[in-house]
């Protein structure tokens, strides 16, 4: 359900989002040339501070706040109790072969994204270890083979792509269930849905109860993670943001995120 509310999100609201793109983009560099210009410390608020370091800008913060707001209750009134009625049922060792799963079939993404990116060799070590989860791993259930970020394998997704090839990051959006993102990152999701294997099961109904499925089986492996954030954040709104963008930055730049609420567990 996941990726079909993003794909139909992103063909509604891009007609609307298009223009304030390179509004977006111009407030960057106002925002960096006053920097550059003035030695005194900043003195606005965190949205200013963020801003003129270079963070992405946020010309939709009614928007993104409201939104925020309604995955927050969505989170804590519909995912996590159904998620954590799910985890009495189904043990971690089970939920953990399922997410293994879930992200073995993921391959064509993260398999296209690195030919996209001129990543070769890493695209040849995808295809490998695709090959002999699918087999010896029983359908990537365990992970016989596992990413590794000196090879380059791991998540790559086509926002990441567009980030290499400097397309800038644009403005800061939240999407109603599908959490932050930014304008560059949300043209990625479109492209990427169209290489994800479960968006072209038949009928409908069969899609999108595999991917609500999907959903609360890795809610269910992650309770806990967003409360601590919260509760260790000041204003957990800005600390998203800046979270979302720090995420970002090192998946274009290759590095590995050290950063909160973005980490994902390990598979077993």
């Amino acid at each position: 359900m996941k990726k079909r509310i993003r794909f139909v999100l992103l063909a509604m609201l891009f007609i609307i989002l298009l223009p304030l793109y390179s509004s977006a983009e111009e407030d960057r560099s106002d925002g960096q040339s006053v920097t550059a210009a003035s030695d005194e410390a900043p003195t606005g608020g965190p949205d200013e501070t963020m801003q003129e370091e270079g963070g992405m800008v946020d010309p939709l913060e009614p928007w993104n706040r409201a939104m925020f707001t309604f995955n927050d209750r969505l989170y804590f009134w519909v995912m996590k109790p159904t998620a954590k009625l799910y985890s009495f049922f189904v043990p971690e060792w089970g939920r953990i072969r399922v997410r293994n799963a879930v992200n073995n079939v993921a391959f064509p993404v993260r398999f296209a994204n690195s030919i996209l990116q001129l990543r070769f060799h890493a695209a040849v070590a995808e295809l490998g270890r695709f090959i002999v989860n699918s087999t010896a791993g029983i359908g990537g259930m365990f992970e016989i083979v596992k990413a590794n970020p000196d090879v380059g394998t791991g998540n790559k997704d086509m926002g990441q792509t567009l980030g290499r090839y400097g397309i800038p990051d644009g403005f800061y959006i939240i999407w109603p269930f599908l959490g932050p993102s930014c304008f560059r990152d949300s043209v990625g999701m479109a492209g990427d849905y169209f290489l994800t294997p479960e968006n072209y099961i038949t009928p409908i109904q069969d899609s999108l109860a595999l991917e609500g499925y999907e959903q609360v089986n890795d809610t269910s492996l992650k309770i806990g993670d967003y409360e601590d954030f919260k509760e260790s954040a000041v204003e957990p709104y800005v600390a998203m943001r800046n979270a979302y963008y720090q995420y970002r930055k090192s998946k274009v730049e290759g590095g590995e995120y050290t950063g909160p609420l973005y980490q994902e567990k390990d598979r077993q």
